[in-house]
């Protein structure tokens, strides 16, 4: 789509105001800054506040209004429609909100969206001969600013142990995100080279499920529609699929579930195909902005490979999309319990399970290729629940036995931080 004329009508522009009015009549009124302990009469020291970002997303029903304030872009994409990324040239940036509107298709959208994260915004919708909408949400950004600085300071020492298992991982260049969920770090987020981007492997899968389960918060799907699955469809590798006879329909609920419990290769390619190819995927990484990943090949495609076709991602990526389905920003709380459902029942658990104590509950999603492994996903330790992400390259079983001793060095803190803590 493309970016039309942006003049707006003055009965649009009175309409916005009389909305955000209503707005802040109900208490629903933008908190465009995190809130900070009042000073006392005769000054003092300024609150310490969360950095802003170039990248937000709002989090509204079925997906994300973002905003890219380094280009001067937008993009919204939920339920009721997909802009694409339009420019917004007129964007107005004060360096810690970015507000503006674009017009494309005859709909408006009049956005103010903070840059920090765990702030409040507004994307205010207003079609032909209809009155404006206006939804408000929660910003996101990465990574997301802690709840508790202080809490949060406990989970900085985590640092330094994970950089040593990475520092003597020679064989295999390696990165590692971590992000409290429990509050009992204050949700800090730490990371060791959270930007690198190996191949994404298997990894990939979880935003084609996450995808598939929008459409189903959306009501575009249902978890009951069949598939045709065909025979040129089947590709071997991981999974169950393969040893069955095809043509036959598949449920999609089935086709999520052997994605994730099985790695299904089979059943990723089918949804992918469902979904018209890879643009689908790579459009909701793009409105999360979810910058080095990217979908660009099928499973088991070693032709596209050999092209130079290939899938990517990060350790900070995979905690964004994790941590975006724990707090059903993306998804509803619904689709979040079934897609960690679906992570808890992972049946390849030679990694983060095999590194820990038999009957420590996790939920996971595995990555391999001759020159990559992965681990990624939850632990839900009562108290302690933690989203993490282990990517390596370099020869597959090396990566493995750095991704335990990563998954371990996370364990032994949360259950036993001793002085670290102190």
């Amino acid at each position: 789509m493309k970016k039309t004329d942006k003049q707006v009508s003055s009965s649009r522009r009175t309409g916005r105001r009389v909305l955000l009015t209503r707005l802040v009549a109900t208490g629903l009124a933008l908190a465009l800054l995190p809130s900070g302990p009042a000073l006392a009469d005769g000054g003092g020291p300024e609150p310490q506040r969360p950095p802003a970002s170039t990248l937000a997303w709002l989090a509204v029903p079925g997906g994300a209004f973002s905003v890219d304030s380094g280009t001067r872009t937008v993009r919204y994409r939920a339920c009721d429609g997909d802009t694409g990324r339009v420019a917004d040239p007129d964007m107005r940036v004060d360096g810690r909100v970015a507000s503006g509107e674009v017009t494309v298709d005859d709909t408006t959208y009049a956005y103010d969206v903070p840059l920090v994260g765990r702030t409040r915004g507004i994307v205010e919708v207003t079609r032909p001969d209809a009155e404006p909408v206006g939804l408000v949400g929660d910003v996101v950004t990465e990574p997301q600013p802690p709840t508790d600085p202080v809490a949060g300071r406990r989970l900085l020492p985590l640092t330094g142990q994970l950089r040593q298992v990475v520092d003597a991982s020679t064989a295999n260049p390696a990165g590692v995100t971590v992000r409290d969920l429990s509050g009992r770090y204050g949700d800090q987020q730490i990371a060791v080279n959270g930007t690198f981007r190996p191949k994404a492997a298997s990894v990939i899968k979880l935003w084609i499920l996450v995808e598939l389960l929008r459409r189903v918060d959306c009501g575009q799907v249902s978890l009951d529609d069949e598939v045709l699955v065909t025979p040129a469809q089947v590709v071997d590798g991981t999974g169950e699929l393969q040893h069955e006879e095809f043509p036959r329909l598949v449920t999609l609920y089935r086709l999520a579930e052997y994605m994730i419990k099985y790695s299904d290769n089979t059943a990723a390619n089918v949804l992918i195909d469902y979904f018209g190819g890879f643009a689908p995927v790579n459009d909701l990484i793009d409105s999360m902005n979810q910058r080095e990943t990217i979908l660009a090949r099928k499973m088991l495609d070693t032709e596209a490979a050999m092209r130079g076709e290939e899938n990517y991602t990060s350790p900070d990526d995979v905690v964004a999309l994790l941590g975006a389905v724990w707090d059903a920003q993306i998804l509803t709380p619904a689709s979040r319990d079934l897609m960690i459902g679906f992570m808890a029942e992972q049946t390849l658990n030679t990694k983060i399970p095999a590194a820990l104590p038999p009957g420590v509950p996790v939920a996971h999603k595995t990555g391999d290729l001759p020159d990559a492994s992965h681990d990624v996903g939850y632990y839900l330790i009562p108290g302690s629940e933690t989203v993490v992400a282990f990517l390596t390259s370099g020869p597959m079983a090396s990566g493995d036995e750095t991704v335990r001793q990563l998954a371990r060095t996370v364990y032994d803190h949360l259950v036993d931080p001793g002085a670290v803590e102190e």
